[in-house]
């Protein structure tokens, strides 16, 4: 019987769907499942949760809850990390910063990605030294943003077996099968890159090579620029990066274009309406969250009946593979050891990898066509950076991480950054100790 460690379980955006994923696999049902979290209330509302649906299913799954690190880790075999340090209060620090300088991004890159990784590599780390003294063997799979920034930390400074996911290879899988026509289960693909922007190197309907079909398609704007083309809203910034490099890109247009220098620009709002740019403020998002808690406490009360359904996520079918040796392929962010070959080695990419009982093997994807790799290594450098200044407490290469930023560079002045870097370092202070 194995033993899933989830921390941060009280992130009831994922833990609902990871929980209900895991027992959706009869094979996995005669497992354990220990929540973990620092905050209690949150924790005990997904307790109850996990206890309902374990309860109506009459499943014989065990749920344990604890604020306790180490008691959980203590023999498991998968550890889930969806951690937020500082929660909403700290990300929203970060923001008012960035936006004081016009710069209007999420947590994934550039300056609040720099800064948010800042926060949670050290726990991040912190929950690989107790994994490799409490369960030496168990694979660490990490949901945490910045996704690449922080994989790369744990692959380079830890022993831990570990695989970073998302879900936009999915998503926007499903994406490219609406946009042709096509039931997703006849579709293939072959996908490679970095975090939020990986490539779909090969795209296949039935055997065939179904790019021509998507070009003719995006011939009229209206496929892709309709509100519900995405689950973000219209797709026009991917659009056009497909048009412009050939390939289709894996993360929502919103947050594509704070990869790029091409779609934000100071003083030009025009810019925002022809993208359909925008950005989701954290304040909402907590109320939203509050909401959904509240919901979800009423639903226990009146004993609602959870549906039972996968949401496609990676985690359960990694888990599945390895305890009950059903075979799987999933996208993975792994440590490049020569799977991409015009990338960094070291750094971290985001490939096919082949899941069975001898765990998550990678594959080799070899290299990148020129303009996709050229594009991914802009970001590469400022991960690097933000590693290395992170883990060394080194404001420099915070510094410079800021400074390489593609989206940064072209807004602003290299004092301009340097006084947002003292800003933020100001705003963040609390959890910030150490640098020199």
């Amino acid at each position: 019987m194995a033993k899933i460690v989830y921390i941060g379980a009280g992130s009831h955006q994922f833990a609902r769907r990871l929980i209900t994923d895991i027992l959706y696999y009869p094979e996995l049902r005669g497992n354990t499942i220990t929540l973990m979290d620092i905050a209690k209330e949150p924790l005990d509302l997904i307790t109850a949760f996990a206890r309902k649906l374990v309860e109506q299913q009459k499943f014989s799954t065990r749920i344990e809850s604890t604020t306790d690190r180490r008691k959980a880790l203590e023999s498991a075999n998968y550890v889930i990390t969806t951690i937020r340090v500082g929660g909403q209060a700290a990300a929203q620090a970060d923001r008012a910063v960035a936006e004081k300088y016009e710069l209007k991004t999420g947590n994934i890159i550039g300056p609040i990605g720099v800064f948010d990784g800042a926060r949670e590599i050290p726990v991040l780390l912190d929950i690989c030294r107790d994994m490799e003294e409490l369960c030496p063997d168990a694979w660490l799979i990490n949901y945490t943003n910045p996704m690449a920034i922080n994989t790369w930390a744990v692959s380079e400074y830890s022993k831990i077996k570990n695989v970073g996911l998302c879900h936009s290879v999915q998503h926007t899988a499903t994406e490219l099968a609406k946009y042709i026509g096509a039931p997703f289960e006849e579709i293939s693909f072959w996908t490679a890159g970095i975090n939020h922007m990986a490539w779909f190197l090969d795209f296949r309907w039935r055997g065939e090579d179904a790019y021509p079909l998507l070009r003719e398609r995006f011939k009229d704007p209206a496929v892709y620029s309709a509100p519900d083309a995405h689950w973000d809203g219209p797709d026009i910034v991917r659009a056009e990066v497909f048009k412009t490099f050939g390939y289709y890109v894996t993360e929502c247009s919103t947050i594509m274009a704070e990869y790029v220098p091409y779609f934000r620009k100071r003083n030009r709002p025009e810019l925002y309406d022809k993208y359909k740019l925008r950005r989701v403020e954290s304040r909402a998002a907590a109320t939203e969250q509050n909401n959904k808690d509240a919901e979800l406490m009423q639903q226990i009360k009146e004993n609602f009946q959870f549906p039972m359904s996968h949401s496609g996520e990676y985690v359960s079918i990694i888990i599945r593979a390895i305890e009950a040796g059903v075979p799987a392929r999933i996208n993975g962010n792994v440590k490049n050891t020569g799977l991409i070959t015009n990338l960094p080695e070291g750094c971290c990419v985001e490939v096919p990898c082949l899941v069975d009982k001898e765990g998550i093997t990678p594959c080799f994807v070899g290299d990148l066509p020129a303009q996709l790799a050229a594009l991914n290594r802009t970001n590469i450098s400022v991960q690097e950076l933000a590693v290395r200044g992170i883990v060394e407490k080194d404001r420099t290469k915070m510094f410079q991480a800021m400074l390489l930023d593609p989206l940064s560079a072209s807004l602003l002045t290299i004092d301009e950054i340097r006084q947002m870097t003292d800003e933020m370092f100001v705003a963040g202070a609390k959890y910030l100790q150490g640098y020199k």
